[in-house]
């Protein structure tokens, strides 16, 4: 019998992201600014396109790390807007820089992202109710999009932090006849 997963996993890519990463409880800093930076890059645009191009951003974006990235000058945001590999989408990667430094204020008031950000859960995963379709975003996800905001970050409306919420396992988001509903 063939392995039950949500209907969006279709391709290779989307498939082991689904099965190893995807509603997965993350906890650590730098993860958590990575799926932040990526949910925003990808607005407007599929997730597997992200995917396919997620090697890149680590390597564009020095791994992620917030330290680095919120340095990044107009002489390095010109060249990231040269590079094929990522989005080059000047208010997006501009948005990875502020975020950045939005970032690590959060860290500085809160410890780390990860106390802030799980606060808004409690520090559990939401799972989804039997009978209960996928949301595109909810009161929780638009408290943190109107906070995030507010603390200078960009790029992080209601229906991108609610995908941010899914992929770092705020959200158990797994279909139930998932076999990774169960799991996580």
């Amino acid at each position: 019998m063939p392995t039950k997963r949500c209907s969006w996993a279709k391709t290779p890519l989307s498939i082991a992201y689904h099965d190893e990463e995807w509603g997965v409880p993350l906890h650590d800093d730098d993860g958590l600014f990575e799926f932040l930076i990526l949910e925003g890059a990808q607005a407007g645009l599929s997730w597997e396109t992200i995917l396919r191009k997620r090697q890149n951003y680590r390597k564009a974006f020095d791994r992620f790390n917030p330290t680095k990235v919120a340095k990044y000058d107009e002489r390095k945001i010109a060249a990231l807007l040269l590079n094929e590999g990522i989005i080059r989408n000047r208010l997006k990667i501009g948005s990875a820089v502020s975020n950045a430094q939005a970032f690590l204020q959060v860290k500085k008031e809160f410890g780390s992202f990860d106390t802030y950000v799980w606060g808004f859960v409690d520090g559990k995963p939401i799972k989804r109710k039997r009978g209960q379709g996928v949301l595109a975003k909810t009161e929780v996800s638009d408290a943190l999009s109107k906070d995030l905001t507010k603390r200078g970050f960009r790029f992080v409306g209601s229906t991108i932090c609610y995908a941010f919420m899914q992929a770092v396992g705020m959200v158990n988001d797994h279909d139930l006849t998932c076999f990774r509903y169960h799991q996580i």
